[in-house]
């Protein structure tokens, strides 16, 4: 037994999968599987009940849960306490506004929490003005989206200016089309309905793949609005077709129907300009890839 498989055993009880454990913890799905079982031959007990591809902790595993929370917890107390004081200063963070609602609450908490010290000063955008504000050093990091080249045109590639800065994908984002309840079903944008899709500002990622794939077989102009709120607003009473990230539509309660229809992944990149990161970079990069539960157990402990 190692703090690894402590790792990887905590990642799948809390996602109830082991494929949705890989992902969160950065590991292909057959290494977590190969290593629970290995653990659980260590023990000598079964830790997961398996019914398809949903993980329920057995009695056995509920009671190791507790000790690999506290095993998990002794040993970040004892990395910082035998560790040099920790980073401070400042970090500049562009984010998309998409990713700021749907995926940073949680981090920035948690990085609050672990980092005091650390000034963290967050700056909202576009993928284009973001990318240009790290280029300007008028930030430190961004968080970003770039297509996959199957959804990208070249007007949407960042490849040049990707060329002058460091980028590491963090997540993947399902890009939906928002579409009015009472709209046919599509499969491609010949069978749109409506004239116009809204959409947020033009140096939007989202938006231009979004346009790319309705004017190939459609008239359609883009309305232009302020957030994704007034976006879905705009859809329900009929007047467009709308696109942004599932996981913020997922977000949002609405009294009347929608539909969606996928358009593909879109990866979510953190950029930062070649050869320069600091400890306060490096800080909130281990926050934003690492586990909920390593900074929970630490916290308790704490």
């Amino acid at each position: 037994m190692d703090l690894s498989s402590l790792d990887i055993f905590l990642a799948v009880a809390d996602h109830h999968s082991v494929t949705r454990a890989a992902t969160a913890i950065g590991r292909v799905p057959s290494n977590v599987t190969i290593r629970i079982r290995q653990l659980e031959d260590d023990l000598g007990v079964l830790l997961f009940s398996r019914d398809g591809k949903k993980m329920t902790l057995t009695r056995e595993g509920r009671v190791f849960l507790s000790y690999a929370n506290r095993i998990r917890a002794l040993a970040l107390e004892a990395r910082h306490a035998v560790s040099p004081p920790g980073p401070s200063g400042s970090l500049r963070l562009g984010s998309m506004e998409s990713t700021a609602a749907s995926r940073l609450p949680d981090v920035l908490a948690r990085f609050n929490a672990l980092w005091p010290s650390i000034s963290l000063v967050l700056t909202m955008g576009s993928t284009r003005e973001l990318v240009r504000g790290v280029l300007a050093d008028e930030l430190d990091c961004a968080l970003i989206a770039r297509p996959p080249m199957a959804l990208a045109s070249d007007r949407n590639r960042l490849d040049p200016e990707l060329d002058q800065l460091d980028a590491l994908p963090v997540y993947v984002e399902d890009l939906v089309l928002v579409l009015p309840l009472s709209h046919p079903e599509i499969e491609t944008a010949a069978d749109l309905k409506a004239g116009a899709l809204a959409a947020l500002e033009p140096g939007c990622t989202y938006r231009r793949v979004a346009e790319d794939w309705v004017r190939k077989s459609a008239s359609v102009r883009t309305l232009e609005l302020g957030s994704y709120h007034a976006i879905v607003a705009s859809v329900s009473a009929g007047n467009a077709i709308g696109v942004m990230p599932k996981s913020v539509l997922d977000l949002m309660t609405w009294p009347c129907g929608i539909k969606t229809h996928d358009l593909g992944p879109v990866e979510t990149l953190l950029v930062r300009r070649k050869n320069e990161r600091s400890p306060a970079y490096d800080a909130f990069l281990d926050v934003l890839l690492k586990p909920k539960d390593d900074e929970a157990g630490f916290l308790r402990a704490g």
